[in-house]
């Protein structure tokens, strides 16, 4: 019937087919088995709108789900994927265009087909749906287009789409980010969003996610780090260490301490080097970037879209070339270090996850790790699980990978800061600690146990606060007996069962400090850290090398530099593809499980899966557009999910919080 002569025949078929195949996998393997998929393709260029619109709700259908990837696979074996873009390129109607980039979003959740959708489809996405839909070329805009084209669902499925492909490797963000206006469309998207209802929108979702991704390894990946020199480098650095740290000692003796470099900037006055305004790839990496990014951590309240960000400022933090000295000069500028504590409080577990270790890669600033020390100690603390606090629920509820996310920014807080580790006892923070480092496994996860053993070890370093450890009924027994195995551990090789996503160890020629892979969900292992922070040994990174598609997870050591940086790794959808639009019965939304979360890298976000593919329609009894409305952004799958409450879940701990007073610099 699809090749019937009279093209209503054809359409009449293809939308049976699409009605027959909702839901049922096993008629969608018997229609790739009879040749279907390739039939429905071949009506893809065919004179009639109608026919179009059958052919690609058919086609949507069969490549709806994880399980079906083999009907994906043969659509794009059918060539399916070069008829989409043509059709794309051709059709003014903007049903079938909507339908074309749901059938691209849900191949899309595919790994062996986010490379080939890039090939194919990033220029048309692009240039025919992201930049027009956007806004970005007319812009400014007058504030009634703005919902409407933020409410574009053909923007929401484009955006959905290179979600998922951003998560595909190194080539594929390259290609992403030399894509011309694709990074300037997506914060046009976001910039305009902000201070509208559009905040929580899945296209605004996306956006932040994608720009995540492309925010991973900037420093590695890019020319602009690679071209980076020595003597550059040093300079900003020995400008972040400040004091006696500013003279370092080399082969021949002390070095004279160098004038202040113009490439150091602290937060104030302009900028060094950049007389133009940034554009295209400039504007992953620029420090104007940070305050939309933290717009949407102050007023957002999808929490996806909270640990995109979040995410986004920690891959952009993560090292130590120039522009991440800058960005998080300019998180301190912005005031951003209070939002970040306050989402500490949040009752998300991935949120305070990705923000503490956002903290982390901020706190390898000087003046950040006094400010994060003297004023979010506490709420740190108070995320721990253990102690005398009653109301402790909430904390003994996080994940593993979220309280060892704490113990590592704790970590680097107290890091080369007597004071930091003062505070840190005046919280509380060692009752807890000596709790989690003693369970032995029995309570916490090895992983957590180590965290907060490396913490205590680094306590005890100071020897001015053995006396008030003493005092407070502390002995050496419980800050380093529990970690007397982390050294002899960090010499053993890891483990293929230790974690599902371990790679080798990797040493970034560029960023002088090695990084990798942990998911958001799969946060820090301390294998490759240093008992003596006094040292210039390494602490503990993340850093995405899977590229990609599975969550990854890797410590790699600081080298060189002692400065540890946390990289999140691709920040992929889920392993499955999202139901929107569905006729049927909807199912309760529900939490996806996070086993496509590519890893945090050092101290910057990475390009997780976004295997959040579009929907499953049934053909006929179309609901009218209320219904739409209704249905879309409930249910997904995928890493993120869209049944957020519109106010945020604070944490119920009991404990006041604080007022920050102001400070000099600037924390309030």
């Amino acid at each position: 019937m699809l090749q019937h002569q009279f093209p209503s025949v054809q359409s009449n078929a293809a939308a049976y087919l699409q009605h027959l195949c909702f839901g049922d996998n096993k008629i969608k393997a018997e229609i790739r088995r009879q040749g279907g998929i390739q039939l429905l393709v071949d009506l893809l260029d065919h004179r009639m709108t109608e026919v179009h619109r059958s052919a690609c709700g058919a086609l949507r259908n069969l490549v709806y789900g994880k399980a079906n990837d083999d009907n994906k696979i043969a659509l794009k074996n059918c060539g399916g994927i070069p008829a989409l873009v043509r059709l794309l390129r051709k059709t003014t109607d903007l049903e079938i265009r909507e339908l074309v980039t749901g059938v691209l979003w849900n191949l899309s959740s595919c790994d062996a087909l986010k490379m080939p959708i890039i090939q194919d489809t990033l220029a048309v996405l692009t240039n025919a749906v992201i930049i027009p839909h956007s806004g970005w070329e007319n812009s400014p805009l007058q504030d009634d287009r703005k919902i409407q084209l933020h409410s574009s669902q053909v923007l929401r499925n484009a955006t959905g789409c290179l979600r998922n492909v951003s998560s595909a490797g190194e080539e594929a963000r390259r290609r992403m980010r030399e894509c011309e206006g694709l990074t300037d469309a997506l914060l046009y998207v976001i910039q305009s969003a902000l201070g509208s209802s559009e905040i929580d929108s899945k296209t605004v979702e996306n956006c932040v996610c994608i720009l995540r991704n492309l925010s991973y390894r900037l420093a590695a990946e890019t020319s602009q780090g690679q071209h980076m020199g020595t003597d550059e480098l040093d300079g900003l650095l020995c400008g972040e260490a400040g004091g006696k740290d500013a003279e370092s000692s080399g082969c021949w003796g002390k070095k004279k301490k160098k004038k202040k470099s113009q490439d150091q900037w602290d937060g104030v006055g302009p900028l060094p080097d950049c007389a133009e305004p940034p554009k295209g790839i400039q504007m992953l990496w620029h420090p104007s970037i940070v305050k939309p990014y933290l717009t949407l951590l102050s007023e957002c309240s999808n929490a996806d879209t909270l640990e995109g960000a979040a995410g986004a400022l920690q891959n952009l933090a993560a090292g130590s070339w120039k522009w991440s000295v800058y960005i998080r000069a300019a998180v301190r500028k912005e005031k951003g270090l209070p939002i970040l504590v306050e989402l500490l409080r949040i009752d998300n577990d991935r949120v305070v996850c990705a923000v503490a270790t956002a903290l982390r890669n901020m706190a390898l600033d000087v003046r950040n790790k006094e400010l994060i020390g003297k004023y979010a100690m506490r709420d740190l603390v108070h995320r721990l699980p253990g102690g005398n606090n009653s109301n402790n629920a909430a904390s003994k509820a996080m994940s593993d990978d979220t309280v060892t996310a704490v113990c590592c920014t704790l970590h680097e807080v107290i890091t080369k800061n007597m004071e930091n580790a003062k505070a840190l006892r005046d919280a509380g923070g060692i009752e807890k600690l000596v709790g989690i480092s003693k369970s032995k496994g029995d309570k916490h996860s090895p992983k957590v146990v180590k965290a907060a053993s490396q913490v205590l070890n680094s306590m005890w370093q100071y020897r001015d606060l053995r006396s008030l450890y003493k005092k407070d009924g502390w002995s050496q027994y419980h800050f380093v007996a529990s970690s007397s195995t982390i050294e002899r551990d960090r010499q053993r090789p890891y483990s293929s069962s230790r974690t599902p996503s371990i790679s080798p160890v990797r040493v970034s020629p560029n960023n002088r400090s090695a990084s990798a892979p942990a998911s958001p969900r799969e946060m820090i292992s301390l294998k490759e850290r240093k008992t003596d922070y006094e040292s210039t040994g390494s602490n503990a990174t993340y850093h995405g090398t899977k590229g990609e598609h599975t969550s990854r997870k890797d410590t790699m050591t600081a080298q060189n530099t002692g400065i540890s940086t946390l990289y999140r790794n691709s920040y992929g959808a889920p392993t499955e593809d999202i139901k929107h639009n569905q006729v049927s019965a909807q199912p309760v939304p529900q939490e996806p499980s996070r086993k496509d979360y590519e890893t945090y890298q050092p101290f910057q976000n990475s390009t997780r899966n976004y295997d959040e593919s579009f929907f499953e329609d049934q053909v006929h009894h179309r609901p009218p557009a209320s219904e739409y409305t209704m249905h879309l952004g409930l249910k997904s799958t995928g890493n993120y999910v869209d049944f957020y409450s519109a106010a945020r879940p604070y944490s119920e701990l009991n404990y006041e919080t604080s007022h920050y007073p102001a400070s000099p610099d600037s924390w309030v």
